[in-house]
């Protein structure tokens, strides 16, 4: 008998349901919420509300698209942590009810645990065991991927993620939210001719903190002597900033695979996406004999086929939960 699975994620903006039949992803649909650019940022309340105007036509076309029933579904899928409190209580208490409703089964999903496993939603898959570097607005961190359930911690940032480094970038170069593309498509026009300062972190820790102050008092520095200098100089700016902290990135990676000794070398979260993360891995790849494994855009940014994979290993293991499961705005890898 087929494991069929609908997947629902909504951990911040995006409200996503995916089904998924025997580790095959059948469809994948999102709904994104423009409403936050005017306000430069995700604004919490306005999120909650949004998913539960988008919640109950998101799921009806992923399982219209996968051309599944809802009365053939092994099991329901949602996003415990970590995200928007107000978010994660929309999407979990939707598959709360429906699995209720149906006599289903309910399996929460860590969302960082299933970026990683993103990489399992289609070929090629990495071998086990590997290594993730899983960036985001939120997170940052090197993950040793024992098995589809197991992983352990080699390093995360210390203060802010890479992701909220790219946006803050473009909050003070006056772009619009969320800025991190926004600068991925600008560097590609610039060169990195300025040279932002490289944090100096022991092991395999992050820290983006220094690096954001660092951009701005250079920026205003630069507007005193000239006050068109972001005009002037924007994608060259937006080039320097995105070489800095791939550079980061890309040195810390490279540390965990010489101290592991592992070449199976991937990388997730949202600014996986990014175009100067991706063509730097490959670079270092080639120089030292990686095998790279880079999910395509759609299974990088927030989607629920990434949970509807982990609740397909889940679901194989045994691991349920109760009509008492409750989101949590933080949850520890």
């Amino acid at each position: 008998m087929s494991i069929i699975i609908l997947a629902i994620e909504s951990s911040c903006d995006d409200t996503a349901a995916s089904v998924l039949r025997d580790g095959v992803v059948l469809s994948n649909i999102v709904a994104s919420q423009a409403v936050h650019r005017q306000y430069g940022g995700v604004v919490p309340e306005v999120a909650s509300r949004a998913h539960q105007e988008n919640i109950v036509p998101v799921v009806d076309l992923a399982l219209r698209n996968a051309g599944i029933d809802k009365h053939e579904l092994s099991a329901i899928a949602f996003t415990k942590g970590p995200g928007l409190i107000g978010s994660l209580i929309v999407g979990a208490s939707f598959a709360k009810a429906m699995a209720l409703s149906l006599g289903l089964p309910l399996i929460e999903v860590h969302h960082m645990q299933a970026h990683v496993l993103a990489h399992f939603a289609e070929d090629p898959k990495p071998a086990l065991p590997f290594l993730c570097l899983t960036v985001s607005g939120g997170h940052t961190q090197i993950l040793l991927v024992k098995n589809h359930l197991e992983m352990e911690l080699l390093g995360e940032t210390i203060d802010d993620a890479a992701g909220e480094a790219f946006d803050k970038t473009g909050k003070m170069l006056g772009l619009e939210y969320p800025a991190g593309p926004i600068i991925d498509r600008l560097a590609q026009q610039g060169k990195p001719v300025f040279d932002f300062p490289e944090p100096q972190v022991p092991g395999l820790s992050f820290s983006f903190s220094g690096l954001k102050t660092a951009i701005l008092y250079f920026i205003k520095e630069q507007i005193k002597a000239n006050p068109n200098f972001i005009q002037e100089n924007l994608p060259d700016i937006c080039a320097s900033v995105q070489d800095r902290i791939v550079s980061i990135l890309l040195k810390k990676l490279r540390k965990a695979a010489q101290q592991t000794g592992i070449k199976e070398i991937a990388i997730a979260g949202g600014v996986s996406a990014n175009s100067g993360l991706r063509a730097g891995l490959e670079a270092m790849g080639k120089k030292e004999g990686w095998n790279i494994y880079i999910p395509r855009f759609e299974f990088c940014t927030d989607n629920a086929a990434m949970i509807a994979v982990t609740a397909y290993f889940k679901y194989l293991n045994g691991e349920f939960v109760g009509q008492d499961a409750a989101p949590v705005a933080r949850f520890e890898v």
